[in-house]
């Protein structure tokens, strides 16, 4: 299989089972900003975190591709492409419920800052919000079959990052920044 296909040299690309589309459609944008997020949380992988949040997030990784896969199909259901379920919402709240009882309770906003992995782990949650943004938009604007556990499970996953981010600053033993209002 060959890297370059020539194919998208004229600004469209081909939807799996589908038709070629500008590669600023709505649903490229939806997919691409899940790869996206699915390359920043392998980013933050690289910055050294434990071994059960590395493992929690080779999980994610592998479902966030299946999510591509499913908004990279114009018609999911006939190519048995719909993946996420409602069995992967429930693991990603478990693992959420699990990490916030080894942080200190949040009373405050907080900063993006801290050790390496945790500032990582913040980029992965915002670009997960965007991907939400974008996948909403697909929805919207193209009345598109996405299904809702699909949108669920972005937004749950940026509540885990952000969590996860609070972890990682806690077993490094390095303090939370606190924002401060500037006025």
């Amino acid at each position: 299989m060959k890297i370059y296909t020539r194919t998208g040299d004229t600004g469209s690309t081909g939807l799996f089972g589908g038709p070629r589309v500008s590669k600023d459609d709505d649903r490229i944008e939806s997919y691409g900003t899940v790869d996206e997020l699915n390359a920043a949380i392998g980013m933050a992988r690289s910055a050294g975190l434990s071994e059960a949040i590395d493992g929690q997030l080779d999980t994610i990784q592998h479902a966030l591709f299946s999510i591509g896969a499913e908004l990279a199909t114009p018609d999911p259901d006939a190519k048995q492409m719909r993946i996420i379920s409602q069995s992967h919402i429930e693991q990603l709240e478990i693992w959420i419920d699990q990490h916030e009882k080894t942080v200190p309770e949040l009373k405050h906003f907080i900063l993006p800052a801290g050790h390496p992995g945790c500032t990582a782990l913040h980029l992965a949650r915002s670009i997960c919000r965007r991907a939400e943004r974008r996948v909403v938009t697909l929805v919207r604007h193209h009345e598109t079959q996405v299904s809702e556990e699909l949108i669920i499970y972005l937004n749950r996953l940026s509540d885990l990052l952000f969590v996860l981010t609070r972890v990682v600053n806690h077993e490094a033993g390095i303090e939370e920044v606190k924002w401060v209002s500037p006025a």
